[in-house]
């Protein structure tokens, strides 16, 4: 099996011993991000509608890097800290595809790294 990492500085750096991605045959696995901009460096969480949609962005830059898109994408998970801001999460979320979206598990958890409010995980492939 041939592994290929995948960072680009259109996504925020890893703040740990980590890559953006790795793909492994024909899937790629992206670690889970956060709502940091990647211009800046700065966290996004004025409001959980804008996190999400920074959070979306990285994962796109990341997809774009690996030369896929979101119709690659097979399973997503997302992580929050308040399950009573699934449904504007989800909006944000559901945008970002057009038809057949991916497998998904949502998880509330108490804590997430930088204390944001959400974090997402995908997988995607050829």
């Amino acid at each position: 099996m041939h592994k290929k990492i995948i960072n680009t500085l259109s996504a925020p750096a890893p703040i740990g011993p980590y890559n953006q991605a790795v793909k492994a045959g024909k899937y790629l696995f992206v670690s889970g991000q956060i709502a940091i901009n990647s211009v800046t460096g700065q966290l996004v969480t004025d409001n959980i509608e804008d996190e999400t949609r920074q959070v979306m962005q990285n994962i796109e830059a990341i997809l774009v890097a690996a030369e896929m898109s979101w119709d690659n994408i097979i399973k997503t998970t997302i992580f929050l800290t308040d399950i009573n801001n699934f449904a504007k999460i989800n909006q944000v979320y559901g945008s970002f595809f057009q038809t057949d979206f991916p497998a998904r598990e949502t998880v509330e958890v108490s804590r997430l790294p930088k204390d944001v409010n959400v974090e997402i995980s995908v997988v995607a492939a050829e």
